[in-house]
């Protein structure tokens, strides 16, 4: 600790603080996880649902589910916010879906350094988790349609990948210790 705040005193370059991305389909725990794993490496989180615009909202509460087009503009305010909290020296845990490779490449763009923990989740599990929820916009309609497009992550990306179908405490637990030894 002395140590590093002598070299920040010097000019030299601190600890990079962390950006996660915590992805996966509806019902799988990325903002439960999210905000948990966020107050855990002392972060900002941002809650990516926030994000989308009153357009895609309105469309996903109808049951109709999102062209990569529509997802364009929210992936980029996420990434925007990511890169904001970096640039102000601040680590970040993202909620994002994050469902293909390619919206993970559009996220990077923003920050290359990006880590994505992917919850990963059966089908069954999650229409269940999405069913029960009050007050959110998503239908369990559109699970099958995000497993439809779900391109997990692939062993050439920097990605982790977690059961979520545990509790929150025991996925943030690992997600901690996976993160500390990658």
């Amino acid at each position: 600790m002395v140590e590093e705040a002598a070299q920040a005193s010097a000019g030299a370059p601190g600890p990079v603080p962390p950006a996660i991305v915590v992805m996966g389909v509806a019902g799988c725990g990325k903002s439960a996880v999210g905000i948990a794993l966020a107050a855990a490496l002392d972060v900002v989180f941002i809650e990516g649902d926030r994000l989308h615009p009153p357009e895609n909202v309105a469309r996903m509460a109808s049951g109709e589910p999102l062209t990569d087009q529509l997802r364009e503009g929210w992936l980029d305010a996420i990434g925007e916010r990511i890169a904001t909290s970096i640039g102000e020296g601040q680590g970040v845990v993202a909620a994002c879906s994050a469902l293909k490779r390619g919206y993970r490449e559009r996220l990077r763009g923003f920050y290359g350094d990006l880590v994505f923990l992917y919850l990963k989740i059966d089908p069954a599990t999650a229409r269940q988790r999405v069913a029960s929820r009050k007050g959110h916009f998503m239908p369990a309609s559109l699970v099958d349609s995000q497993f439809a497009i779900l391109e997990p992550p692939g062993s050439d990306e920097r990605a982790l990948t977690i059961d979520a179908t545990r509790p929150v405490a025991d996925v943030v637990a690992d997600a901690v210790q996976l993160l500390a030894n990658s």
